[in-house]
């Protein structure tokens, strides 16, 4: 098993005492304030408002979150290198209510997990790669990465990051 790397994650929340249209401010989260004493799925996709991540990874994990609170998960998370400020609205567009969508607008989490990809070729620059994994206390206990891994890969490959296969997974446990 693989601990979690230790990052801090730039988030926004909502604080009405700011007023306005837009009443956020920051908050970081530590990965202890994430993972720390929960079992939590994390699926990582390239891009917010990207096709794939819009009409098939995100809607399919939001769908099963009950089932996989079923399962014992604490915690059901969307990791993507984009800033807090597109992660919220992405979310408002998805109607996200379950999965929180998790900003590593640096790219730090990825790369300390070795899975930051240069996707230049599609204009992106650094992202992440898919995949899914399942933490338990800030261990990874199991991970589903995509075939493929490179910079600039022709394709992107989504068949073992989906929210059934992590399901299945912890079905079968």
């Amino acid at each position: 098993m693989t601990q979690v790397p230790n990052t801090v994650f730039k988030t926004r929340v909502r604080d009405e005492s700011i007023g306005g249209d837009n009443p956020f401010d920051w908050k970081d989260l530590s990965t202890d304030d994430v993972f720390k004493g929960k079992n939590v799925v994390v699926f990582s996709l390239p891009g917010a408002f990207t096709p794939t991540c819009s009409t098939s990874h995100l809607p399919r994990f939001e769908e099963l979150y009950d089932e996989f609170k079923a399962q014992g998960v604490d915690a059901v998370v969307c990791l993507s290198v984009n800033d807090a400020f597109v992660m919220y609205q992405w979310g408002l567009s998805q109607k996200a209510k379950n999965v929180f969508l998790l900003p590593d607008g640096n790219g730090e989490f990825t790369r300390k997990m070795g899975m930051l990809v240069d996707k230049a070729n599609l204009g992106f620059g650094m992202r992440s790669w898919r995949y899914s994994m399942f933490v338990e206390n800030g261990e990874v206990t199991k991970m589903f990465s995509e075939d493929g891994f490179q910079d600039n890969a022709p394709s992107d490959p989504f068949e073992v990051s989906d929210a059934d296969t992590m399901l299945n997974y912890l079905k079968a446990r």
